[in-house]
C-alpha cells in the first residue's frame, strides 16, 4: 500500500486531499447548500448571474433539432432555456453528479412545463457514458473548477461532441485590474458570511471562494482546452475576467 506522500492527492479549495476524497466532500457541499443555490447565487453576484448566464446561452449557438450536454446543470436554469432553443426535435440531458441538485432541477422543470425534451442523468463528467459524437453542444457553467480530474473530464467531453460542436465553459476567472482584483477579493470574503445567514452554513461558501482562487487562470484553461484536442478554442472575458467564458470546437 502506498504511503500518504506517495498517493496522488488535489485541492479542495486550500487544503490538499487524496484525488478519491475529494469528489465525496464536493458532493457534501452541494447537498448542503442545494435547496438555496440560486439564493445565493444571486447573493454572491449581486444578480449579475443571469445576465451572464444568458450570454453564455448565445455563445452555444443551438438551433432547432440539435442535441445539448447541459453538464454540472444542477437546478436546471439552463436546461430551461435550452430547451426552448432545441424544440421538440432536439434533445436536452440535464446531467450533474449531485443527486440533490438534481432533484430540484427536475421538480422545477416539471413545474415549469419544459420537460417534455429534457432527460436527467447522474454522472460523472470524467467518464462521460455516452458515445462518441453524441452532442453538437456542451455547456457546462459554474461546474468545471469543482471537478477533481479536469483533464479526463475536458477529453471526455471532447469524445461525446460530433464533428463541429462546440464545448462552452462558463466560469470564475481572474480580474485583470489589480484594483477590481483586491475589490472582488474582499467582496467574496464576504460570502461565507452570508451563507451562514441565509442557509446556515458557512464552509460549503468558504470552499466555493477558495475553489474560485485554485480556478486555473484563463490562458491556462485555453491551453488545457488545446491539450484535449479541441480546436479553435478562445475566451472571453466577463467583468473584466471576473468570469470568462471558453470556447473549444470538436474538429469537422
Amino acid at each position: 500500500m502506498k504511503s500518504l506522500d506517495e498517493q496522488e492527492t488535489t485541492h479542495f479549495g486550500y487544503e490538499e486531499v487524496l484525488m478519491e476524497e475529494k469528489q465525496d466532500r464536493v458532493a457534501q457541499v452541494f447537498r448542503s447548500v442545494a435547496s438555496r443555490y440560486d439564493l445565493m447565487n444571486d447573493v454572491m453576484s449581486l444578480g449579475t448571474h443571469r445576465l451572464i448566464k444568458q450570454f453564455t446561452i448565445q455563445q452555444t449557438a443551438l438551433r432547432s433539432g440539435q442535441r445539448v450536454l447541459d453538464l454540472a446543470g444542477g437546478t436546471g436554469d439552463l436546461s430551461k432555456k435550452f430547451s426552448s432553443l432545441v424544440g421538440s426535435s432536439g434533445q436536452v440531458v440535464l446531467a450533474d453528479i449531485n443527486e440533490a441538485m438534481l432533484k430540484i432541477g427536475r421538480d422545477r422543470l416539471i413545474d415549469s412545463g419544459k420537460s417534455g425534451n429534457i432527460d436527467i442523468t447522474q454522472l460523472n463528467a470524467e467518464k462521460l457514458p455516452f458515445a462518441d459524437n453524441t452532442f453538437d453542444c456542451i455547456c457546462i457553467a459554474y461546474g468545471l473548477r469543482n471537478i477533481t480530474k479536469k483533464e479526463a473530464a475536458l477529453k471526455s467531453m471532447r469524445r461525446v461532441l460530433k464533428p463541429g460542436g462546440r464545448l462552452v465553459i462558463l466560469e470564475f476567472s481572474k480580474p485583470n485590474n489589480i484594483a477590481l482584483s483586491k475589490a472582488y477579493d474582499a467582496f467574496s470574503s464576504l460570502w461565507p458570511v452570508a451563507g451562514k445567514l441565509l442557509t446556515g452554513d458557512s464552509d460549503s461558501y468558504r470552499y466555493l471562494v477558495e475553489s474560485i482562487k485554485m480556478h486555473p487562470n484563463q490562458e491556462t484553461l485555453i491551453n488545457m482546452l488545446f491539450e484535449a484536442g479541441l480546436e479553435n478554442c478562445r475566451y472571453q472575458n466577463i467583468m473584466n475576467g471576473i468570469c470568462a467564458i471558453h470556447l473549444g470546437f470538436k474538429a469537422q
